[in-house]
């Protein structure tokens, strides 16, 4: 489907304010920033305010049709889990409501208790080669870690970008790095993607970066630009549109990937200077980079929602409450869009605008909440903020029923 170009953009907005839908571009404004550290364990909730400037372009004719706004949840208390790490990425639950947390720039995974407390390291992925945003960056545990102690890692090294499976002892104290399970993402100074992630199959899904070389997106048989889909040993997942590890294309840096309960497979996407995307997932469809981005182009499948990078810079996703719960970077909040099926559901809302600093990672813990990561050690990174106190931390956000 071509994409809207800015020259119709103001059409595009018009036909979704006629439409009186949950695609209307959200208001004018800014709610001041709260950029003050708190000095609490125990934080209160935000003044949450609706989003500044996002652009949310219908995609199909059926999107055009009012969407039913949806009850959606708000932030409650929100307790520090865990403090004092440094430069987090990753972070992946365990059958325990424990969790583990990768470093970027040591290549250590550790252990975070579920109730918080103190972080104990387990070990260190060798041979990772940090860069600007490289390094070790996502994790997720095999959907059978009770009996496999499998936790999958998304790994720099030189000369490619590889994953790799890692055992984790028993006793959470050792691992052994085994076997490299996916090799080939080709790497660079930025734009390594990372996200990895299980579907309710034991499908692992990837998400890489272009590597700076935007031309490598819309090649099929590039890894970069992509988001992958593999089996547990390596090999393509069922359904594979190519036949290979290519499930979508033309993507520039996927760090969040997210399910829906009715099995809709959304993306976030840091785009260049103008618009950062949110996607939904298909087989084989081509998301538009580096022809394309956010609402500007005529290449590609949109996205369901379009921001503007000061405002977001996204990373890690989660679903919970019939929303998408984004970490912004150089936004700096934690963003909660509304979707059903799909399709925008309500107004973005963003969230501690200021507060915690840049937001990396974003988990739904067992327990129904969220844990969210910050990434103010790390500043080698774009969008880089002066650490609060107790910098890196690890934060659980209550969802309250409205």
């Amino acid at each position: 489907m071509p994409r809207t170009s800015r020259s119709t953009l103001p059409a595009l907005l018009a036909l979704a304010l006629a439409a009186g839908c949950a695609a209307t571009p959200a208001g004018v404004g800014s709610a001041p920033s709260d950029s003050t550290g708190a000095s609490s364990r125990n934080y209160p909730d935000d003044d949450s305010a609706p989003a500044v400037s996002p652009v949310v372009p219908p995609v199909t004719a059926a999107a055009r049709e009012p969407v039913a706004p949806v009850e959606v949840p708000r932030p409650g208390a929100v307790t520090e889990v865990a403090s004092g790490l440094r430069m987090p990425w990753g972070l992946t639950f365990l059958p325990d409501g424990s969790a583990l947390v990768s470093s970027r720039d040591s290549g250590d995974i550790s252990h975070v208790p579920p109730g918080g407390g103190p972080v104990s390291r387990v070990g260190t992925v060798p041979g990772v080669s940090e860069s600007a945003e490289g390094g070790l960056l996502g994790l997720a545990a095999s959907p059978d870690f009770a009996v496999d102690r499998t936790v999958y890692a998304y790994a720099s090294a030189s000369p490619t970008n590889r994953v790799v499976a890692v055992q984790i002892a028993e006793d959470l104290r050792s691992m052994t790095v085994g076997r490299t399970v996916l090799d080939g993402i080709g790497t660079a100074d930025r734009h390594h993607g990372g996200k990895l992630v299980f579907d309710r199959d034991g499908n692992l899904w990837i998400g890489t970066g272009d590597a700076f070389e935007g031309s490598r997106s819309p090649d099929p048989g590039s890894h970069n630009g992509k988001v992958l889909r593999i089996r547990q040993d390596g090999s393509p997942a069922a359904g594979n549109p190519l036949g290979t590890a290519v499930f979508s294309l033309g993507h520039r840096n996927v760090q969040g990937i997210a399910f829906g309960p009715d099995g809709t497979v959304y993306a976030s996407e840091l785009g260049h200077r103008t618009w950062d995307e949110v996607n939904v997932l298909r087989p084989g469809l081509d998301y538009g980079w580096p022809e394309t981005e956010g609402v500007e182009g005529s290449t590609g499948e949109p996205p369901i929602f379009a921001l503007h990078p000061d405002e977001a810079s996204p990373s890690g996703i989660a679903f919970a409450g019939d929303s998408l719960w984004m970490g912004a970077l150089s936004g700096q909040r934690l963003w909660q869009l509304p979707v059903s099926a799909g399709r925008p559901a309500g107004e973005p809302i963003s969230h501690f605008i200021g507060r915690y600093g840049r937001i990396r990672a974003v988990e739904v813990a067992p327990d129904g909440a969220l844990w969210i990561v910050t990434s103010n050690t790390d500043e080698a990174t774009w969008g880089g903020t002066d650490p609060r106190p107790d910098d890196d931390r690890i934060l659980r956000v209550e969802l309250i029923a409205r």
